[in-house]
């Protein structure tokens, strides 16, 4: 019965026990009334508000300033209101900030904040002597009257600087990933790694699910470091412009 009554009340099996008790005793239940005070609040709502006004006019400044402006305010300035406010804690300072008075007055909007891509780890390939490690780079052949021209995915292997040039009508996935499928297939070895700069063209989902699928490691260029995708850099020039030219091809 006890357990019955424990499910059906969501009552502890001392609680339960002690009204059984009383109604034996008595022959009815009695309701217990409060006979104690709650806690009283040491900071009045006026203190939140005086604390919200503090913030705004400071820019939300550390709680240990914050703290140090309301002791000058009450000391230096003979502001009464703030007397309470100067000898509050830091800690607690904060946990009136979090106050649905203070929420209420106030509301802090933060900007939204970049997530960084975790499509491709961002090093320098390691060959180790190996050839199958490309660095890739697109070279734009220029605009004419609004018109874009084509454009070339140059890629070269690190260690056998073995090149293979690839043009396209657009840097589009429609465009884009039937080439790379072709380029990667053309190489008289397999292609073990893939580098190129942080370009849109080659950090998305599309090609990473296709290197993925071929099991091709996927690295990208280091901010700061200039240096990482040179090999195709390099050859955009000594071998794409030279070839090319920088005239508009349509």
């Amino acid at each position: 019965m006890i357990r019955y009554l424990m499910k059906i009340s969501g009552y502890f099996r001392q609680q339960i026990t002690r009204l059984i008790a009383q109604y034996r005793q008595h022959g009815r239940l009695q309701r217990r009334q409060r006979t104690v005070a709650g806690f009283q609040h040491q900071y009045t709502a006026k203190d939140i508000r005086l604390l919200a006004a503090m913030d705004e006019r400071h820019d939300t400044s550390c709680g240990q300033a914050i703290k140090k402006l309301c002791e000058r305010a009450c000391a230096v300035f003979g502001q009464a209101e703030y007397e309470r406010l100067a000898s509050i804690s830091v800690n607690h300072l904060y946990n009136l900030r979090k106050s649905t008075i203070y929420t209420r007055q106030r509301r802090h909007f933060a900007k939204t904040r970049p997530k960084p891509s975790t499509l491709g780890e961002r090093r320098q390939p390691q060959p180790n002597g190996r050839p199958g490690y490309i660095r890739i780079d697109t070279v734009h052949q220029g605009d004419l009257d609004k018109q874009k021209g084509v454009y070339h995915i140059n890629a070269v292997d690190e260690q056998t600087q073995f090149e293979i040039v690839v043009s396209v009508e657009k840097i589009s996935e429609q465009h884009l990933i039937p080439a790379l499928e072709q380029l990667l297939d053309s190489f008289p070895f397999s292609v073990l790694g893939f580098h190129s700069d942080n370009g849109l063209e080659y950090i998305n989902k599309r090609v990473a699910e296709l290197l993925e699928k071929l099991r091709i490691e996927f690295t990208k260029s280091r901010s700061r470091h200039s240096n990482d995708n040179a090999r195709a850099e390099s050859k955009n020039g000594a071998v794409v412009r030279k070839l090319f030219g920088y005239s508009h091809i349509p």
